[in-house]
């Protein structure tokens, strides 16, 4: 009888606790608890030092001992090998139909990065065939101007994919942008609809995001085993780390994802049999990070200085190239690797759209 009455009395306080935890977030819509959702806290990297040979790693010594040489993932030479093949669907597709794909891109502002990716993109265009079409708005233009020029292109049944080149100025808002593009024009595969349904097992999105799409395609075309291996995303971007864990963990992967919190980076990383950095931290990842005979694919593309070269800088990617060369079994050069599969896989989106569009096949 006591331990049925000492039960009880624990009940009660109990329930008195969770009554007042309960009235505590009467201030909270009862649809949406901020603080179990998220806490919006920025990623904010540490930079390592901008060269391999700043500070001297015990471990790594260990490792370049065995000199053991990396293959190079060629994504110059992959990209060319499917740009090859969408120049000739898309001559099939013309044949058939009199019709060709077109691509929109809606481009704010005069930053030199961002022109410079979209002049690539357009001439990418223009060798495969297909139409493009651009809108530029100066980088104080307002909201409206830019969320007009979507819907024209929304609307416009010439253009199958429509490209808003990020970043944007800080005065716009880019989520209410991006979610204007049309759902079936998304070739970036940023819309919260795309990125739901690749979340989910048994959908399947219209377009998948095109860098991590050229991430797994890299992959696949070395030749890598997917299945069943250990594979780290460092970064969580909505453009890159979170859609790369995704279709990591569809092609059945193990997938821990890393970022700027959490704790011991190194020794999760130097489990992983595939390493996908996407950060932009100059030589974030060193050798010492990564288990021999790894593959790496470096998304992570930052000017540094260099007065030796020929515009006063070079490319570098997140991973020290000079060290994870002598460790892994295979890895990305940068630039000449991620960056050319991103724009062949663009195309091929575009391609796709144009396809539903037409009901080719």
């Amino acid at each position: 009888m006591q331990g049925v009455m000492a039960w009880r009395l624990m009940r009660r306080k109990a329930f008195s606790t969770i009554s007042k935890a309960f009235k505590s977030f009467s201030g909270y819509p009862t649809t949406r608890s901020p603080s179990l959702l998220e806490l919006d806290l920025p990623d904010n990297w540490t930079p390592n030092p901008t060269t391999a040979t700043t500070t001297a790693i015990p471990h790594f010594q260990n490792h370049a001992a065995s000199r053991q040489t990396a293959a190079l993932i060629d994504g110059r030479l992959m990209a060319e090998e499917i740009r090859s093949g969408i120049a000739s669907e898309i001559k099939r597709m013309r044949d058939a139909t009199g019709k060709v794909p077109g691509l929109a891109v809606i481009l704010v502002g005069n930053r030199k990065d961002s022109q410079t990716y979209v002049r690539n993109k357009i001439k990418a265009c223009e060798e495969v065939g297909i139409t493009s079409l651009m809108a530029e708005l100066p980088d104080k233009c307002g909201e409206d101007e830019v969320l007009d020029a979507v819907l024209s292109f929304n609307e416009n049944p010439s253009v199958h994919g429509i490209l808003v080149q990020l970043p944007l100025p800080q005065h716009l808002d880019e989520e209410k942008i991006l979610n204007a593009v049309s759902l079936e024009k998304d070739v970036d595969g940023f819309h919260p609809i795309n990125m739901g349904n690749l979340a989910m097992r048994g959908r399947e999105p219209l377009f998948v995001p095109c860098t991590p799409r050229g991430c797994i395609e890299l992959l696949l075309r070395s030749g890598v085993q997917i299945m069943g291996k250990k594979a780290v995303v460092i970064g969580r971007s909505n453009i890159v780390g979170l859609p790369t864990s995704l279709l990591l963990q569809r092609h059945h992967a193990t997938v821990t994802v890393i970022h700027a919190f959490t704790k011991n980076a190194e020794q999760i990383t130097q489990e992983a049999d595939i390493v996908v950095s996407a950060v932009g931290v100059p030589n974030l990842v060193r050798g010492f990070w990564l288990k021999p005979g790894a593959v790496v694919i470096d998304v992570g593309t930052s000017p540094v200085e260099d007065p030796g070269s020929e515009y006063g800088y070079r490319l570098t990617g997140d991973v020290c190239y000079e060290e994870a060369v002598k460790v892994v079994s295979a890895i990305t050069p940068v630039p000449g690797g991620v960056g050319p599969m991103t724009i062949a896989m663009l195309l091929c989106n575009t391609v796709d759209s144009a396809k539903r569009a037409f009901g080719f096949s």
